[in-house]
């Protein structure tokens, strides 16, 4: 399973696109619809109207990926569709490739240190 590791975001575009797109095409959407730098490492994730497919793309440094998985018989859970972006936690984006319902996952609670003078 690929797992990005750091301070990489994981991205999700809740418009869907035409998979009819290449590699291109795909981190041209990134660049424009959802003004980022498709060779920043971050991970971009889009789905298709249908919701049984999901294509991601990402620079490693050498080159730009893309991947397409689709579930047979089942469906990937989705935000609702929508213009927008939404960041994905590593958990998170480990379920919905698996084809799990990653809204289920709790969000861990982060505590702010309290510095005292």
């Amino acid at each position: 399973m690929i797992l990005p590791t750091g301070g990489v975001k994981i991205v999700v575009a809740t418009t869907p696109i035409d998979f009819r797109r290449g590699i291109n095409g795909s981190a041209a959407i990134v660049a424009s619809a959802l003004a980022a730098d498709p060779y920043c490492g971050d991970v971009f994730i889009f789905r298709p109207r249908r919701a049984d497919r999901l294509r991601l793309i990402f620079w490693d440094g050498s080159g730009m990926v893309l991947a397409t998985k689709w579930l047979e018989g089942r469906r990937f859970a989705w935000p609702g569709p929508g213009d927008g972006t939404m960041v994905l936690t590593r958990e998170e984006f480990g379920l919905l490739l698996a084809g799990l319902d990653w809204t289920k996952a709790r969000r861990p609670a982060v505590k702010r240190p309290v510095y005292i003078a």
